[in-house]
């Protein structure tokens, strides 16, 4: 069923009628995120709640799912037109500060830090308030032929031609490492190292595959680099930062790969298939990409040039360390529920060890906590690495929880694209980013 203008409250009879067997006197109402793993998990770990002999017949959970067209606009215009069709409501880092005002915050507990990790909490926080569970997580891993490392790393004749091919285009002296160890710089001499178009002897092509299109989220792939420098959207006093030198030196060091062909040209029209393609195809030696990736580029039937040679680390460090984007999807308390006492008794539980780890056995993508992500090591080695980079590396642009956040992202994207295709200066592309978003956040 396609709904493009019709309500939430309007159908919300309905597809009461059609939620989960057996609960038809549950009174939780919670409207989910359709289609895909996120659904799966999600019905797994509501039936396991309702099958708790301590959960009253009245505090039982019944789902709402609803097509993913315009799903963030149209839930928006119910909740502000004061809907009780849900008690519970789905809400993404990107889109918490325009639901904000439609919701009441809820303390999960201690332990949900214990589970999750301070900085996975933050991504359902804004203006410091917890206005969600984490359910399912993205962020970045950085993708590289282990092949390719290992065999540069053991040929000396290799490794001077790398240190040659640095102090050239970095101006630095550098010498191959292990890909956990890279900083930005090594990971540039890398790719330049590993491209035709600067040495004539690489195995492959290109470098890297950079995500270079007039796209928001490929802002969110990009910003790890400025803020391994310290970058942010605003300072403590809310002063937009996005002219700082972190930015400018993130911006120049893309353009420089781009430009020496340590990508393909085509990279300004990129996007997640784009780079999943390129690097599957064999012929690139890394690429900064999604972590829902891994799935496919360690798939020896779905990726067999690379899916055997592939190593997966976090993003490279900077000045001030690593970083690693995250946002999340989750639920959290609608403040017209009709049910409140019985959806916080819902989300508190969501928010334990046993409903986190339940929901990753079926299927969900939480970033748990080290020490709770290795009790699923062997059935779901990739939450590892989630949790484990979440935790140690992730962050949340301040600002970027805000009911503008989408638009920031959109701006910068146009903004950023525009510099790396030459169509403008880079102090041009972040004097007009400034003012845009000076004028985006404002409270």
């Amino acid at each position: 069923m396609k709904l493009n203008s019709t309500s939430f409250s309007a159908v919300a009879v309905l597809f009461a009628s059609v939620a989960l067997p057996g609960i038809s006197h549950a009174t939780v109402t919670v409207l989910g995120w359709p289609g895909g793993s996120e659904e799966t998990a999600l019905r797994a770990t509501v039936e396991a709640y309702n099958a708790q002999s301590g959960i009253a017949d009245a505090d039982k959970v019944e789902l709402l799912f609803f097509n993913r067209d315009g799903f963030f606009d149209k839930l928006q215009a119910d909740m502000a037109a004061g809907s009780d069709a849900f008690d519970v409501n789905l809400v993404a880092t990107y889109s918490i500060g325009r639901y904000a005002p439609y919701m009441e915050p809820v303390d999960l507990g201690a332990d949900a830090g214990k589970v999750f990790g301070e900085s996975v909490l933050k991504t359902m926080q804004f203006d410091g308030e917890q206005y969600g569970v984490p359910t399912d997580l993205s962020l970045h891993f950085m993708y590289y032929r282990k092949d390719l490392v290992d065999a540069l790393m053991q040929d000396d004749v290799a490794k001077k031609k790398y240190a040659e091919i640095a102090k050239e285009h970095l101006g630095k002296d550098l010498q191959p490492k292990d890909p956990d160890s890279w900083t930005w710089d090594d990971w540039a001499a890398t790719t330049l190292y590993f491209s035709k178009q600067v040495n004539s002897e690489s195995p492959v092509r290109y470098g890297t595959v950079l995500q270079m299109k007039n796209l928001l989220f490929n802002m969110m792939v990009f910003q790890s680099l400025p803020r391994s420098y310290g970058a942010d959207w605003t300072d403590k006093d809310g002063n937009v930062t996005v002219d700082s030198d972190a930015y400018k030196t993130g911006l120049e060091l893309y353009k420089k790969l781009y430009d020496a062909g340590a990508s393909p040209k085509d990279s300004l029209s990129y996007e997640y298939a784009e780079t999943n393609a390129a690097y599957g195809s064999g012929q690139a030696a890394t690429a900064l990409q999604w972590n829902a990736a891994a799935a496919d580029l360690t798939n020896a039937e779905k990726t067999p040039a690379v899916a055997a040679v592939t190593g997966i680390v976090a993003p490279p460090a900077g000045p001030n360390g690593r970083a690693d984007h995250i946002h999340g999807l989750g639920l959290g308390l609608n403040k017209n529920a009709k049910n409140k006492e019985g959806a916080v008794k819902f989300l508190k539980w969501l928010a334990t060890e046993d409903a986190a780890l339940l929901y990753a056995r079926s299927g969900g993508s939480p970033a748990l906590a080290p020490d709770v992500a290795a009790k699923v090591s062997k059935e779901r080695p990739d939450l590892v690495k989630l949790g484990e980079f979440a935790s140690q590396y992730g962050y949340v642009m301040n600002g970027a929880t805000s009911a503008n956040a989408l638009s920031v992202y959109e701006l910068q994207a146009k903004e950023f694209t525009g510099y790396w295709a030459g169509q403008q200066s880079l102090e041009d592309a972040l004097a007009h980013t400034k003012t845009g978003m000076q004028d985006l956040l404002k409270k």
